[in-house]
C-alpha cells in the first residue's frame, strides 16, 4: 500500500466517522416525550420548571461548530482543487461530496493532511459531545520515560502517550518513527 493510499483510508475513514456521530448529534438535541419535555406552544411550555429536560448548550454549540467546520471544508477543499463552488446541502451530502474528491485531493498532500485532520477533530468533537468515551489502542514496546508498558493510542488526537499515571509521557511520533 502506498503513502498515498494509507493516507486516503485515514481520511476516508474520518469521514465516515464524522458522517456516523454527526446525526447522532440531532438525536441528543431532539426532546425525548418520554423524559416530559413539553412540545413549544403546548400547555406548560412556559413554565422554567418541572418535568423539562434541562438544554445541552454543549451540543448545540458543537453542533454548530461541526455543521460551519463541513461548510468551510468543502469550500476550502472545492476552491483549492478550483471546482466550483457547491450547491448547499445537509452534513451528510456535503461529506459524501467530500469523500468523492479523495481522490484528487491526494494529489494535494498538504490539502490531504488538513482535511484528515478537520474530520478527525470534528468527528472527536461528536463523540465527546455524545458521551462517546475515547478509543485506547494499546501500543506494543515500553515507554521511553518510565520504561512501563502502558503505552496506548488516541486516534483521535492523534496522539501516543504513557497512561501511567506517574508518568504520562507523550512521544513525538516523528521522532519515535524516525529512531527504529
Amino acid at each position: 500500500m502506498t503513502a498515498g493510499a494509507r493516507t486516503d483510508n485515514e481520511a476516508l475513514a474520518w469521514l465516515r466517522a464524522l458522517a456516523e456521530r454527526f446525526p447522532l448529534l440531532l438525536a441528543e438535541l431532539a426532546p425525548s416525550p418520554a423524559a416530559g419535555t413539553p412540545r413549544p406552544g403546548s400547555p406548560g411550555s412556559h413554565r422554567t420548571g418541572g418535568g423539562r429536560a434541562p438544554l445541552r448548550l454543549y451540543v448545540s454549540d458543537t453542533l454548530r461548530d461541526v455543521t460551519d467546520g463541513v461548510v468551510e471544508l468543502e469550500e476550502a477543499v472545492r476552491e483549492r482543487l478550483a471546482l466550483r463552488p457547491a450547491r448547499p446541502a445537509p452534513v451528510p451530502v456535503r461529506l459524501r461530496r467530500l469523500a468523492e474528491l479523495l481522490d484528487r485531493v491526494a494529489d494535494a498532500p498538504d490539502l490531504y493532511a488538513h482535511v484528515t485532520s478537520e474530520a478527525r477533530r470534528m468527528a472527536g468533537r461528536c463523540a465527546r459531545a455524545t458521551g462517546d468515551p475515547e478509543q485506547l489502542v494499546r501500543i506494543p514496546g515500553r515507554c521511553p520515560a518510565c520504561d512501563s508498558v502502558s503505552l496506548r493510542a488516541l486516534p483521535e488526537r492523534a496522539v501516543v502517550m504513557c497512561v501511567n499515571p506517574a508518568c504520562r509521557h507523550v512521544l513525538d511520533a516523528l521522532h519515535e518513527e524516525g529512531s527504529e
